[in-house]
Parts: structure tokens; C-alpha cells; sequence
């Protein structure tokens, strides 16, 4: 969900020297040193298999909370982002999981190219690559519930405070789009305040170090708790559970690559693996060690505050959920918000053709909203 992470979480390590730094892999899953993932533990060890056969793809992920799942799955050993590595949910869907992690821009960047299968993206930020390369979402992963929010100082108590002042955060991006939202549900209109381009790593520290033009920000998760923590006299004036499934988190692939042999499994598979390490989340015994290690692949937080990230990041841990996103009267509604937005505040150079549901291979749709290959988990 966002832009520049590499950034921003470069200068959060600065700030609170927990920040990993994730870098892009190349042929093989990367860390975030650059360096080859670690060895999968042994309680669901791998096994080479670089003659098996199994068709491989590739999946570019950045760190963020229901995203860094990925990266989990690979330490516990469910999968081997290694190429010609299988874990076990790999040899079930006889497909090869590659994993490819790099900054978010990056993987937004190599999935435009076509140098993955899917990427982990916002709704959002799947539009624009949709238009040159057609695509489906197959998993959505969580959707932000006061993950993006604008912090102010005590001083300003409304809205309509904000008038006359700049609000910093990062144009064309969910941040915007959630200033924006947030203010048309509130009755005002975009045009009567000033949203001032600043990257949100940039614009927490301003506020941090209490710089004095700098009352307002809108910025997203670990920006929005590490502000709050540094200052008692900021505080949040509206955020992201104003607009209610309206950013989502999630999977995408090109519908090419699921046209593939082997593609609609690695679809499934990789819809698998993410509720295995989520199912984790909701089991007592293992909530706090599986919430401790998404922390360690998400800005190196620890326990207490990945407790609050996932209050703030509603994760959709059950296939139910995701079905019922799918299917839902809500979601066309919101994909037109989305659009509208990125169109107006030329994002994308025009409207990507949209469809919701499983349709056939011919379909013109450009990005598409799929449950299938979620559904075909309960048949395997």
C-alpha cells in the first residue's frame, strides 16, 4: 500500500532501531539484507526437488503486515521460497513457490514487467499494471482499519480546523485517497484544503520533532503508532475506519500466468498458505509466537505493537471472509470509488475494465475479482 517502504522504513529504524530492511530478490527469495532466505524450520521441513517436474511461479511481496505472512510461511517451513524447493503445501498443489521480496515500488515495478506471476498490492495499486497486463485478484489479505489515519496536534479539533493549513502525506497513494474519502464523508469537498506531497516517513518524524508547520499528517501504520507513541499532544483526528473495506490488501496475478498449467494451483496454494499462518493468529497457543515473527518481517516490531497493528489491519483470516468480499454488493461500489480517484488524480491514464466472479478465459476484463481458486481449497 505503499509507496517508497524501502524509505520509510529505513528511516523508522533511525527512529526506533527496530526497522529490518528488506531488499529485492533476483533468481531466488531474498531476506531483507538481500541475502537467501533462512532455513525453514524443521517441524514441516522441506525437500529439494529440482527434477519434480512442478511448474514454477513467482511471487513479489513487500513487507506489511498480511503480507509479511508470506515470508513467515517460508521460516515455518509450509512452503520453500526457494526455486526448486518444496514445502509441504507445494507438493500438495504440485506447484513451486518463488518467493521474490523487494521494496513495494519495486514490486509493483516488476510486476508491470512481467517479471512475476503476482504481487502482493493494494486494490488500488492493481490498477494501473492492469490496464497493460491483465489480471485477477486471487486473495484478498486484510483491509486497513485505522492503518491510515491523519494525526494532528491538540489544537486542531475538526475538520474544518484544517482549512488554511497543509496536511503532509504521500500524493497518489492510499494515503491521499483515504484524506480524500474522509473529508467527502464528513461533507466537505478536496478542493478547500491543502494536501502537501511529503514522504510519510518524512512527514512522522516532522511531527515527531514537533517542527512547527507541521500539524498535520496522514500517514499509514508504522508511521501512525510510532507518532503517536513520540508525542502526547497529537492526536488522531479521523482515519481509515471511516471507509470500511475500502483499501484492500491483497494478491494479484496475471491472468496469463493463471492460464498456465499448474496456474490455478499456484493460486490456490498460495490462498492456502496464507490462512495456514493465519489460522495460527486465532489459536491461543500459537497467536503470540506467529504475531512475534510477522513482526520480525514487518519493521522488526515486537509483540505489544504488532498487537496493536492487527487491530489496526483487519486481516481476513477465514476463506468466508474473502468469499464475502468477493461476493458482496459493497465491493463494485468501492472499486468504482477507487477508480474515479485514481482516474481524477491521474493515476492511471484511464478506467481499467473491471469484473467481479469467476468468468471464462475470454472475458475483456482487465482486472477481475475472483474467489475460485479460495473456494477450491474446501475440494482438496
Amino acid at each position: 500500500m505503499k509507496k517508497d517502504i524501502l524509505k520509510h522504513l529505513q528511516l523508522f529504524s533511525a527512529l526506533c532501531l527496530t526497522v529490518g530492511l528488506s531488499g529485492c530478490g533476483s533468481e531466488q527469495a531474498t531476506s531483507g539484507s538481500g541475502e537467501e532466505v533462512g532455513t525453514p524450520s524443521s517441524e514441516n521441513e522441506t525437500v529439494s526437488n529440482k527434477e519434480s517436474g512442478f511448474p514454477t511461479f513467482s511471487l513479489a511481496w513487500s513487507e506489511y503486515p498480511s503480507w509479511s505472512i508470506f515470508g513467515v510461511a517460508h521460516v515455518d517451513g509450509f512452503i520453500n521460497g526457494k526455486e526448486g524447493e518444496l514445502g509441504p503445501i507445494e507438493e500438495k498443489w504440485k506447484v513451486d513457490i518463488v518467493l521474490r521480496e523487494a521494496d513495494y515500488d519495486t514490486c509493483i515495478t516488476m510486476y508491470g514487467a512481467g517479471q512475476v506471476d503476482a504481487a502482493c498490492l493494494t486494490n488500488m495499486d492493481s490498477l494501473n499494471p492492469s490496464i497493460g497486463r491483465r489480471s485477477t485478484m486471487i486473495l484478498p489479505t486484510s483491509t486497513s482499519h485505522g492503518a491510515d489515519a491523519c494525526i494532528v496536534v491538540d489544537s486542531i479539533n475538526s475538520i474544518e480546523d484544517l482549512k488554511g493549513k497543509k496536511v503532509y502525506g504521500l500524493e497518489k497513494s492510499v494515503s491521499e485517497y483515504c484524506f480524500v474519502r474522509s473529508l467527502e464523508n464528513a461533507g466537505h469537498k478536496e478542493k478547500d484544503f491543502s494536501f502537501s506531497n511529503m514522504d510519510p516517513s518524512a512527514a512522522s518524524a516532522a511531527m515527531q520533532q514537533k517542527q512547527a508547520d507541521v500539524e498535520a499528517i496522514m500517514v499509514w501504520n508504522p508511521f501512525v503508532l510510532e507518532t503517536l507513541s513520540k508525542r502526547s499532544d497529537v492526536k488522531v483526528l479521523f482515519d481509515s475506519t471511516g471507509i470500511p473495506a475500502e483499501i484492500i490488501d491483497s494478491v494479484i496475478m496475471a491472468q496469463d500466468s493463471l492460464n498456465k498449467e499448474g496456474g490455478e494451483a499456484f493460486a490456490s496454494a498460495i490462498a492456502e498458505t496464507f490462512y495456514t499462518v493465519a489460522a495460527r493468529m486465532n489459536q491461543p497457543e500459537t497467536r503470540d509466537a506467529t504475531l512475534t515473527a510477522l513482526g520480525e518481517k514487518f519493521s522488526g516490531l515486537d509483540l505489544a505493537a504488532m498487537n496493536n497493528v492487527v487491530r489496526q489491519t483487519k486481516f481476513l483470516t477465514s476463506p468466508g471472509e474473502a468469499i464475502a468480499l468477493f461476493n458482496g454488493q459493497d465491493l463494485p461500489q468501492i472499486m468504482d470509488r477507487v477508480v474515479s480517484f485514481c482516474v481524477d488524480h491521474e493515476i492511471t491514464g484511464r478506467a481499467p475494465i473491471l469484473s467481479y466472479g469467476k468468468t471464462e478465459k475470454d472475458n475483456k476484463a482487465e482486472l477481475r475479482f475472483d474467489p475460485t481458486y479460495i473456494q477450491n481449497l474446501s475440494s482438496k
